[in-house]
């Protein structure tokens, strides 16, 4: 019966495979959940008198329409689906069941987010916001200048070489994934502020040689620049500029994004410069850009208004 599998899979869970508590209560909770409707509502009977036998895809689709009907978030339906499938695993290999129900149905396909970007206001007073008169405060305008003004990912940014980077054309190339090599170009703004920091980087790191690659961003003991280093920088910067929503190293990403598309920038080119293997991964900008527009448009038209 289903609710002697559940103890031995709970036993499993604890003994065999050793996972988390927080795990093992989550797995726990959400084949309970499945025991409960099937005794309650799909099959209304004990479920004590349930056997593994008796569960087929039918049932398992129909659990995970009562969790939709429920108000669950897709996240969370595809949640207690994979604890089902790992439920129903369990009991083959134990031989206490012939088939895996929870196999033959199609995890839920996850709501598409927008990705959260600043205005272009925004995006200027943080990039702004370091202290020129400080050695790292230069360091990090160049950083952001850079990140804002490239749309690389935080991995590419501190991945960078010193040779990586040419400031008199203003282009810099780049590995991003599948090591995949591109060439992206970035402002005027972006050059000076390479330029001001390149006479810090010298003396974070004097040059010595054989030493081999150089990294472009230092910390203060001379060494690459680390993805949580660069998420500090941007914390700061968004206090200093007084930017009161939280945004990470690709907040800036999507708003260089969003912001070629604004002005006018086509989604090919967009795609280009963001290392986007597919244009469908670009296309979620216009989704953004269409929410902009109507935002501007409820604000601004006389008639959008109240009382207009």
């Amino acid at each position: 019966m289903l609710v002697d599998d559940l103890v031995a899979f709970d036993r499993n869970l604890r003994d065999e495979r050793g996972v988390s508590e927080h795990t093992r209560r989550s797995y726990l909770h959400d084949v309970g959940q499945f025991l409960d409707f099937l005794s309650g509502t799909f099959l209304s009977r004990e479920v004590g008198t349930i056997a593994a036998g008796e569960v087929d895809a039918l049932a398992v689709r129909s659990f995970l329409a009562y969790l939709r009907k429920e108000g669950l978030q897709k996240s969370s339906i595809g949640r207690h689906l994979s604890a089902l499938r790992t439920f129903f695993t369990f009991l083959m290999r134990e031989g206490r069941a012939d088939s895996n129900p929870a196999r033959a149905v199609s995890s839920p396909r996850p709501d598409a987010t927008l990705p959260r970007t600043l205005s272009v206001e925004e995006a200027s007073a943080v990039v702004e916001a370091p202290d020129p008169d400080a050695a790292l405060g230069i360091r990090d305008r160049a950083l952001l200048e850079l990140l804002y003004a490239t749309g690389l990912r935080v991995s590419e940014l501190v991945g960078l070489d010193l040779a990586d980077v040419d400031v008199s054309s203003r282009q810099l190339r780049t590995l991003g994934k599948g090591r995949k090599e591109r060439l992206v170009p970035f402002g005027e703004k972006a050059a000076e502020a390479i330029r001001s920091y390149l006479p810090v980087r010298d003396a974070l790191r004097p040059a010595a040689p054989g030493r081999g690659r150089e990294p472009l961003f230092l910390n203060a003991r001379g060494a690459r620049l680390t993805d949580r280093s660069v998420r500090r920088i941007l914390d700061r910067a968004l206090f200093s500029a007084e930017v009161e929503r939280h945004a990470s190293p690709h907040a800036l990403r999507h708003s260089f994004a969003t912001h070629l598309l604004a002005a006018g920038a086509d989604l090919r080119t967009i795609q280009e410069l963001l290392g986007h293997a597919s244009l469908s991964t670009t296309q979620k900008y216009t989704h953004l850009d269409a929410e902009r527009l109507i935002e501007v448009y409820r604000k601004s038209h006389p008639k959008a208004k109240g009382g207009g």
